[in-house]
Parts: C-alpha cells; structure tokens; sequence
C-alpha cells in the first residue's frame, strides 16, 4: 500500500521554524514526508536536512520523495533517541526540530497494521513494527492495568466496564482481531452513549497509546529536542489529543518560566532564569478550509518556541 499521509497545517509548522537557508533541521516524524519536502525545498539544497521515523514504511516512502536532495538525511528511529542520532552524523545542535505527533493517515488506513476499528485485521498498532503489539496487551495485561490504560490513556469513563467484558471474552478465547475488539467494546457500552461516536474510539486510542508508549516517550522526547537545539533554535510541535496537548504546553511553559520564588521573597534565590520563549502565545489552529479538505486536522493544535 502507498504511505499517503495529508500534513497537518504544513505550511504554518514549516513557517514556525523560521528556516534559514544555511541551517540544521530535524523532521522527527518524517511520516509521508510532507514536512520535510517542505523544509528541504526552502533550504534549496543547502543547510542540512534529517528526516527520522521509527516506522519502515514511512522511511521508505520519504526516501521516495526526498530522492532528489542531496542535503537530506534519513534516520529509522524513534525521535527520542535524537542525541544519539546527532552524535552519529556528528552534529552537536541543529536550528529547529518539527515534531507531527500521532498516528498517521497511513497507519490508519492501512488495514493490515491494525490502528483501527474500520478495518478487521490482527490486533498489531505498533508504529516501529517490533516489539510488544496491541495483542499482548489486550490478552495479557491484567485487569488493573488495562483500567488503568483506558483511564488515563483514553480517558474512557466506561473503562471498568470494558476491561470487564474483555477479561471475561479472553478467558475464553484469545482477542484476535480489531473487529472482535471494537464488538467487545460496543457490548459493554451503555445504549444511551452509543450515539456519541463509535464506542471503540477510546479505547484504540489508548491502547495504542500503551503499545507505543507514546506519552512517556513525548515527555523525554520533546526535552531531549529542546537540548539539541542552538541557541535561538526553534521546536515545532503539533499535536492531535489533549494529553499530548497537555504535556506539550507544560514543558514549553516550564522552559519559558523564570523565578519560581514565593512572591513575599524580597529578592530571587532560585536562580530559574527563561530558557526560551513562546513564539504564538496560544496555539495555531488549522483553518476551516484545511478541516474541510482534510477532517483529521479538526483536533490539531500547533505550538512552536524559541530557545533562548
């Protein structure tokens, strides 16, 4: 199938960097590489360009449509481990990071890797394509954790209740598919609240969430891209649900908030001094005619910052 992945306001999180043409950028989640065609075109073949994702079919489909520039770097990982990946082509900093949070178009609509409830395929949701899949977790995680997943992840207030029916479906049978999750899913759903959505959309997400560990990974992460970047570098974030939104918004904030003293202190004794600034003080929304040409943009929210 061919990575088809529509970037998210691409223009407005390209223009948050504020490219220059001799600089040093990180596309940490290459994807469809939408983005990255973007910043490699405005470098015009000079400054450096590093595209990295941890999901073989985005590498190869960036490989693709960045052939033509001999500037870019492409680098399977997970954007986590981006000190490590700077050290290995021998840069200390770079000028700006993108990150494009989620799942992406491709990973949805392709059936067979199993992020959704609108396709019957093997319980997978693994971006990196290795490791634990949203099959051990569904079968083998006990009751206490999947509640947990749910709650925190999906924010499912239901979440006892499903985490019920599936122990006692798995009890029986293993949970194989997305089809049979989404059904255990709609079965232990109140009537009255099957009409606000599909039931199942919660929990996808959250477990999905778990199987990639994808908030633990977005708070070391975003700390270790704002470490890499120099002096007035700037970090784009884009997001797609509140937790990441939430995590998001307290780290810039954190970087951006000096003396943390009691007010009633008459001079500072903490010493907290800004490591950067906000570059929009609320975050960029995309417009109504992107959400119209492409609804999975309804939910995104853009924050960039500068690092001081």
């Amino acid at each position: 199938m061919e990575f088809s992945h529509v970037s998210v306001m691409l223009n407005e999180a390209v223009d948050g960097l504020n490219i220059k043409k001799n600089g040093v950028y990180v596309d940490g989640t290459a994807g469809g590489g939408g983005h990255s065609f973007e910043i490699a075109t405005r470098l015009g073949g000079s400054g450096t360009l590093i595209c990295i994702d941890q999901d073989p079919d985005a590498i190869s489909a960036v490989s693709q449509k960045l052939s033509s520039f001999d500037n870019v770097k492409i680098v399977r990982d997970n954007f986590v481990n981006i000190k490590n990946i700077l050290a290995d082509l021998g840069l200390s900093s770079v000028d700006g990071v993108l990150l494009d949070l989620g799942v992406s178009s491709h990973q949805l609509d392709d059936g067979e890797r199993g992020f959704s409830y609108h396709y019957d395929a093997p319980l997978d949701m693994r971006m990196s394509q290795s490791g634990i899949s949203a099959y051990d977790v569904v079968n083998t995680y006990d009751a206490s954790e999947l509640i947990r997943i749910l709650s925190l992840y999906g924010e499912e207030k239901f979440a006892r209740n499903i985490v019920r029916k599936i122990v006692d479906v798995r009890s029986q049978n293993p949970i194989k598919t997305t089809f049979r999750l989404a059904d255990i899913v709609r079965d232990a759903y109140p009537a009255k609240y099957r009409k606000n959505g599909h039931p199942a959309r919660k929990t996808f997400q959250a477990i999905r969430i778990a199987v990639n560990r994808e908030l633990d990974v977005l708070e070391e992460g975003l700390q270790n891209c704002f470490d890499s970047l120099a002096s007035d570098g700037r970090l784009s974030v884009i997001t797609f649900h509140s937790l990441e939104d939430r995590i998001t918004k307290k780290t810039m904030a954190d970087w951006c908030s000096g003396c943390t003293c009691p007010p009633e202190f008459p001079v500072c004794v903490c010493g907290k001094i800004p490591k950067a600034e906000l570059v929009n003080r609320k975050p960029i929304l995309p417009s109504d005619d992107e959400i119209a040409v492409n609804n999975r943009s309804r939910s995104a929210k853009l924050r960039v910052c500068r690092k001081i």
